[in-house]
Parts: C-alpha cells; structure tokens; sequence
C-alpha cells in the first residue's frame, strides 16, 4: 500500500529536528552557528515556556506556537518536535523490524490517566512553589540533551580521537584529538535510568513513557481532546480487520467501542496508512452523525496475548545491575606528579553559577538542565552538578573550577541557554559579571609551605584581582582584591595544590557587577620630544 502523504510529511519534519537537535549537543568542534540553536530551541515547549516566564517578551514564543499547533491538530509536537518522542519511534521501529510479524503488533490499551495527570498536578504545583526539580527530571527535552551529553557525545569524541591518530600517522591533520571532561559517576544515575526506561518501553509497549509519565505529554493530551482536528473511524466502512490498532503505538484507538483517545493519540498518521478501506479520517472535529450507523462486532484474535511479565524483570534487574556498575566507577582522580598535597579543605559558602545566571535562586528555579551550555562550553568549566545546589538541583550546570576556568571574554553559554536560565550577555559587560569572589588560603600556598616562589594564581587572573605582594626575603605571596575579581575561576584552576586548591572561588548567592580593573598607562620615552629620535 501506498505510503499515505500525511506520515510522509511527519517523518521528513520529525528526522529533521531529530538530527538538527543531535547536532546541537554533538557539535563538539563547535561549529554551528549560534542563531541555530535560537531557532531550532525555540519550538522545544517547556525550555520555551520557562524563557517567556523569564524575559516576559514575545521573542520566547516557541511554546505559544506549539499550544496553537495542540489546539490546531493535536499532538503534533509530540511526534515531529520532541527529540525523546523521536528517538521513541526510532527505536519502536527498530524494535519491529527484528520481531516475528505477529509480535510486531500493538494492541489497545486503557489509559494511566489516574498515574499521568498525578505526575502532571504535582510537577505544576512545584512549578508553582518556585521548584523545577520534577520538570528537571521529566522534561523530554532536557533528558534527551542529557542522553546526548553524557553516553552518546563521549563515543562521538572517542571515535573521532581514534580516527584522528590514523590520520596524522599519514601527516593528515584535519582531524584533531579532543579531551574528554570526567563527570562523576553518580550522575550518570538519572540519565541512565531515563534511557533504559524510554528504551524499554517504546521497543514493547511503543509510546507508553509519553502516555504515563512525561508531563509535557499529558498536558498537551490535555489540550487534544478539544483539538480543531481529530481522528474517526467510519463505523459503516470498517471491516474491523484491526490493522489500525495493531500500527497505533499509543494504544489508543478502541475497536470495541470504536473510538479513538486524541489526549493519548500524538497524530503519527500510521493508523491512515494502515487502514485498507479509508474507515479512519483526519478531519475537522464535529458531531456525531444523528444517522445510526449499523452495528459492527469487532473481530477479536484467537487468544489473548498475556502480558510478558519477563521484560518487566529484566527492565528492573537491568536497572538493579546499572546503578551496581555506576557505584563501581571509581572516583579517584590522578593529579599531575608536579601537584602539592594539602588537607585544608575548601569552604565554600555557594556554588559558583554561569555569568548571566542572576542569582542562585533564579538559576536552579529555571535552570531543566539540559546540559546544552555543558555541551558549548569550550573550556568545559562547566560541569554538571552532583550535590552542590541540593538534590534537587542533581546535573544543573556548575562551574567547576577544578576542571577549567571560565575564559574572559566567553560569552558561549548566555547564547545558546533555551529556558532564560542563563541571560544573554555582550562580551564587554560579562567582564564585570562577579560570580564569586577568590578566597586565599596562606597556609596551604607552596609559597608558605615550600618556601618557593610560584604565582600561578597571579598569572592567570585577567583583572589582577590576584597579584603578588612581598612576603618574606625575596619571596612574594598571593594577595586579593575583592573589588575587581569576578570569580572566573583562574586563579583557582592554575593553583597547583590538590586536592584543595590554596586559592578558590566561592560562589556568590546574587551576582553583582564588579569594579573595572585599572589599567596602567605605559610610560613613552618618546613622549613630549620635538626631536626625531634618529
């Protein structure tokens, strides 16, 4: 049978914002440019949703555009614009094509409306206390940044350092290594957890994560019940062959009673393409014909299929055996044979946010961690959290100064943040966004230790907010000025002590605007000379 035009449309439509988005977080030679991310990010509803609550300005319509879509032709969004939604299908029909004909099929299904709209009321009743950690663990999109970031960028990077050493072996040099950042182990946990359990259930049971859990789904099934357009079946022209129920991995088309569930249904099309006898209709929702319709006695199979208790096991034993291999992970890090050990430990007061962020409060409350700033960082100071803002905050982006330093006159992560949990900042005033302030631990500086001349934290500060003052015969030591330094975290990255650095950054609860550096003016011999000098 012919392909029908309508399925055609959503799976160009759906394979394109699949790939764009992908590349989005694979871009780790960061070519893309950065009105890309503007545009392709603004259709992706809860990051959109979060951005307008931010700005209050019309530029953050993306949301509003798919509630029209919703009200329009149902859950189209869901089918052609959620990444995760995509990534369900592809590995739905992945799923099918290595089954025998009879268990590729699905079957009609009654609604988890009692678990989907729960999951809904309390992830919008913590949004409306000021909390994202439910959406944080449930929006598809920003699950599907973190399945990116965390499992699949990693392999993409790996195979471009393998290729990458075979070329320059030729003296080819287009390809270059690229280092990989480490991440604990413990936050591999949530993303995991969400691939398995979207991989589980969309390779048996098709969209059953959409229809039980995510709340963006619930929401915008919500919203199809009352959609412009709708699906119906033709009671006269069906044959109740069960084609239709069989290609409906939403499990909502209901042969028996002859109906189809639009809050459940993401308007995929494949029910059109299956159906041999044009029974099922897209159409303009209206009411039901007063003419009565002859009754149809649905055929049913043979047997009824028992549910398959075993995939259920092995999703929990594989869960089980997961997270027993994160815990194994060791966490112990190599330091460089040059590094001083130290005992004092580091006391920060606060976590250190992106520049742009305002405020702890403001960067946790929108903040879905996507890990799309993550991703676009080019110094990767940027690491996801562990429990640094509290467990609520677990993956939220944190800078992390251990691992990199923000460079002076990045701007990278203020232009591509999607949910406004990162503002969009120029370069020039990013200079003097104050993130934290440089806190000085004499006792621990290999200056006081060693009695040796170092200024590792002196050379790399941007500002001078870290400089180097007299300290004893001809030895100098690391003196702050709280004014001027902007936490960039340079100092701190430089400082060779480990596994407590002898200067760090703590983190401040509201950022502020730090002080210019002053600049000397050098002084020209030349200067004030009517004479040529030769």
């Amino acid at each position: 049978m012919k392909v029908h035009r309508l399925k055609i449309m959503r799976i160009v439509l759906s394979l394109f914002f699949l790939i764009v988005t992908s590349l989005l977080f694979l871009d780790y030679r960061r070519i893309i440019p950065d009105s890309w991310f503007h545009v392709i990010l603004s259709l992706q509803f809860v990051p959109s949703l979060l951005k307008f609550s931010t700005l209050l300005s019309l530029s953050a319509f993306g949301f509003l555009v798919v509630l029209i879509l919703s009200f329009l032709f149902g859950r189209i969004y869901c089918s052609t614009i959620c990444p995760l939604g995509i990534m369900q299908d592809v590995t739905a029909w992945l799923s099918r094509k290595t089954r025998s004909k009879k268990n590729r099929r699905y079957h009609h299904a009654k609604a988890h409306n009692i678990l989907r709209y729960s999951i809904l009321g309390i992830t919008v009743a913590a949004l409306l206390f000021g909390s994202t950690w439910l959406l944080l663990l449930l929006d598809p999109y920003s699950n599907y940044g973190r399945i990116m970031t965390y499992f699949l960028k990693p392999v993409v990077v790996g195979l471009n350092n393998v290729l990458a050493s075979l070329l320059q072996k030729k003296d080819i040099y287009t390809l270059y290594p690229v280092s990989i950042p480490a991440v604990k182990a413990a936050v591999y946990t949530v993303p995991g957890i969400i691939l398995v359990l979207t991989l589980w259930m969309s390779a048996s049971k098709g969209r059953l994560y959409c229809n039980t859990v995510c709340p963006v789904g619930a929401f915008l099934g919500l919203i199809s019940k009352v959609s412009l357009f709708h699906f119906r079946i033709n009671k006269t022209a069906c044959t109740s062959c069960r084609l239709c129920e069989f290609s409906c991995k939403s499990a909502c088309i209901d042969l028996k009673n002859m109906t189809v569930d639009n809050s459940r249904c993401v308007t995929c099309f494949d029910c059109l393409d299956s159906c041999n006898f044009g029974a099922i209709s897209y159409t303009v929702r209206k009411p039901a014909a007063s003419v009565k319709e002859p009754e149809l006695i649905p055929v049913t199979p043979a047997g009824k299929k028992k549910d398959f208790d075993a995939s259920k096991r092995a999703f929990l034993l594989g869960t089980v055996a997961f997270l027993a291999g994160a815990a194994r992970i060791s966490s112990a890090k190599e330091y460089p044979k040059n590094a001083r050990p130290t005992t004092i430990p580091e006391e920060k007061e606060f976590p250190v946010t992106p520049p742009g962020s305002i405020s702890i409060q403001h960067f946790t409350g929108h903040c879905t961690a996507c890990s799309l700033c993550i991703d676009a960082c080019p110094s990767d100071v940027l690491q996801p959290a562990f429990l640094q803002y509290g467990l609520a905050g677990l993956m939220q982006p944190v800078m992390d100064y251990h691992a990199g330093y923000c460079n002076y006159d990045c701007v990278r992560c203020t232009e591509v943040c999607p949910t406004g949990a990162i503002l969009p900042l120029e370069p020039e005033p990013k200079k003097l966004v104050q993130m934290g302030l440089a806190v000085f631990v004499k006792e621990s500086c290999v200056v006081y230790t060693d009695e040796t001349n170092c200024g590792a934290c002196a050379e790399h500060c941007p500002t001078k907010a870290v400089h180097m003052v007299p300290y004893k015969d001809d030895l100098v030591i690391p003196e702050t000025t709280d004014d001027i330094c902007i936490g960039c975290g340079a100092c701190e990255h430089a400082c060779p002590t480990e596994p407590f650095k002898a200067i760090y950054v703590n983190g401040k609860n509201i950022q502020s605007v730090a002080q210019k550096p002053k600049t000397e003016k050098l002084e020209n011999p030349l200067e004030n000379t009517e004479d040529f000098p030769f």
